[in-house]
């Protein structure tokens, strides 16, 4: 009986008529591709359950967007993170890394084509401070050859000098 119900789904075929192509211009889907275009899509690395709407609400007031900021459920711990402006959505990027509940959130900015079901979070930025180094081995050189080691060296942040 199972094998007869494989068998006839495995030997089904679209009709002519089925596998027509929609053609969609862009023209019809260019707002949306406009507001797509000002989003980050993320997700929390995490395993465990969350309360989703804490977790919109902390990243709103951490972010300082309130009322700038639509944050849509689009799959399983996947959420489009859409902004007003190119400023807030670069400001977000370049000032993480952003957690909630000590789970980190991967961002990736939104490219044509992204659909929940292709989207690949690969990488994270973080910060790493090296405490107890020698004072010797605290320069921008030094740092900047340690980090390569960890993985790909975005910024060296500049220690600033306190002349008291």
């Amino acid at each position: 009986m199972v094998e007869d119900v494989i068998d006839s789904l495995e030997n089904m075929r679209l009709t002519a008529d089925e596998e027509d192509v929609i053609a969609i211009p862009d023209e019809e889907r260019m707002a949306e591709i406009e507001i797509c275009t000002l989003s980050l899509i993320g997700k929390f690395l995490t395993c465990k359950p969350f309360n989703k709407r804490a977790a919109k609400n902390t990243i709103r007031r951490a972010w300082g967007l309130d009322k700038d900021l639509q944050i849509v459920d689009v799959g399983s711990n996947l959420f489009q993170f859409k902004f007003q402006t190119e400023f807030d959505l670069k400001r977000i990027l370049k000032g993480g890394p952003w957690t909630f509940d000590n789970q980190l959130l991967m961002l990736k900015k939104w490219q044509k084509g992204m659909s929940a079901s292709n989207v690949k979070l690969e990488h994270a930025s973080l910060w790493v401070q090296i405490w107890g180094a020698p004072f010797d081995m605290s320069s921008p050189q030094v740092v900047a050859l340690v980090g390569s080691k960890l993985g790909m060296l975005e910024e060296v942040e500049k220690r600033s000098r306190q002349d008291d």
